[in-house]
């Protein structure tokens, strides 16, 4: 059964950091390209991050880029997603998703399987 497994979203305080992971069982990631996205309540799902498995590059949405970093460790099955200075507008329930292909896309309409999402909030 494939299955994606996020955790690691909480409640954080403007400017702290959360790590959030996916852990993937029923396939293996190894070529697959990752994404991160992330839907808060009446917007849409944007992409946040996103990993080829090819050549691990990599893409971030604008409003993350320098304070968000994705990782995959193939070995473990696993993507990451640490994410410091958190803000406010970071507040939304954070998705991990898996595309059958080497190379990575920012449209959700892309990706195979998903994952339950984990809540992040952002709060003082």
């Amino acid at each position: 059964q494939v299955q994606l497994v996020e955790s690691g979203g909480g409640l954080v305080q403007p400017g702290g950091s959360l790590r959030l992971s996916c852990a993937a069982s029923g396939f293996t990631l190894d070529f697959y390209a990752m994404g991160w996205f992330r839907q808060a309540p009446g917007k849409e799902r944007e992409a946040v991050s996103c990993i080829s498995s090819s050549d691990g590059r990599t893409y971030y949405a604008d409003s993350v880029k320098g304070r968000f970093t994705i990782s995959r460790d193939n070995a473990k099955n696993t993507v990451y997603l640490q994410m410091n200075s958190l803000k406010l507008e970071d507040t939304a329930v954070y998705y991990c998703a898996a595309h059958a292909h080497s190379i990575y896309a920012t449209s959700a309409t892309e990706y195979d399987y998903w994952g339950q999402g984990t809540q992040v909030t952002v709060s003082s």
